[in-house]
């Protein structure tokens, strides 16, 4: 489903620079196929995603998407949150926000990292993520803009940096049962200015334009942050003082459980796998707006040896 009066109607096949396989881009949830599931690739923006959830569920599909304010939308968006968990139950389907980050590196996967010490005192993860994969996108961050073109873009709120902090803060906390006095998300500023011509797969930055922006955010509770966020995301090179990787710090009452990663974890295909290993589980779960840490870690698990030995199931992608 494509609202986009220029692909509607059009063979989905040839829009994939395929040929023709008789599948057409509809713009009406009504005209979509009877399914299992849904799934929701479309914007970070839950706000404007919500119009594209609501008439799915209440045409009964269960509906996984990859929207970053869909993660764990409680506290950020309480009164959306609420209306997408009621419409699901009347429903009887469920509606989850997947991906990488939310969805599992900065939420379920600490959450888990927690059960190995009894009472934590703090949890803090940077992560470096290479960014040269990906296309359109990479105008929200402001990478290829001079400093003087990423000021006026942020200014502007062109450049917003990484939407989900408060969703993935808001997770582990409720997971740890903090009532957090606040989360402050701090604004995207450029990390490194290239000297030299960097190649992505979409885009090409050339010498004087940004090719690394940091961006971060703190749970605080008791005036302390006891969640620590903080993410750069770049074109990186060998030779760069700062390269890909990530890194976990859990201080826990017990011991200290340190994660590192030396490459990191590849947000673009992390992110199609989370959401490919829970759609057979978002059909199973119970109705309702779930996120990632309601469902068993054997749900989530990689099923790429059970997909042949399962039906597969029905879904349809709904693009705007």
């Amino acid at each position: 489903m494509d609202q986009d009066p220029h692909v509607a109607g059009q063979d989905l096949g040839v829009l994939l620079d395929g040929p023709a396989n008789g599948i057409l881009v509809v713009s009406d949830p009504a005209d979509l196929p009877a399914a299992d599931l849904a799934i929701v690739a479309t914007t970070s923006d839950l706000n404007q995603v919500a119009g594209t959830l609501l008439p799915l569920l209440e045409r009964s599909y269960n509906v996984l998407s990859i929207c970053e304010e869909l993660a764990y939308p409680w506290q950020s968006h309480p009164d959306l949150a609420r209306r997408l968990d009621e419409t699901a139950r009347a429903k009887g389907v469920t509606v989850l926000g997947s991906g990488a980050n939310p969805g599992i590196l900065m939420d379920t996967l600490p959450l888990l990292l927690t059960a190995l010490t009894q009472r934590v005192e703090n949890v803090r993860i940077r992560r470096r993520t290479n960014m040269s994969r990906y296309g359109a996108i990479l105008s929200k961050f402001g990478l290829g803009l001079t400093p003087k073109e990423f000021e006026k873009a942020r200014s502007r709120g062109e450049v917003v940096g990484h939407y989900g902090f408060e969703q993935a803060i808001g997770a582990v906390a409720a997971g740890l049962g903090w009532d957090l006095d606040s989360v402050d998300v701090s604004e995207v500023e450029p990390a490194v200015v290239t000297a030299s011509p960097r190649l992505g797969d979409h885009r090409r930055i050339e010498p004087g334009q940004i090719s690394a922006v940091t961006h971060a955010a703190r749970g605080v509770l008791k005036g302390e942050a006891v969640i620590d966020l903080g993410i750069t995301f770049g074109f990186f090179e060998p030779a760069d003082e700062e390269t890909a990787g990530d890194d976990y710090r859990i201080v826990g009452e017990e011991q200290v459980i340190d994660l590192h990663s030396p490459v990191g974890f590849d947000s673009f295909l992390s992110t199609i796998a989370a959401a490919a290993n829970a759609a057979a589980a978002v059909v199973e779960a119970r109705p309702g707006l779930l996120s990632m840490a309601d469902l068993p870690a054997r749900a989530l698990a990689a099923k790429g040896e059970r997909r042949a030995s399962r039906a597969p199931l029905r879904t349809t992608t709904p693009q705007k």
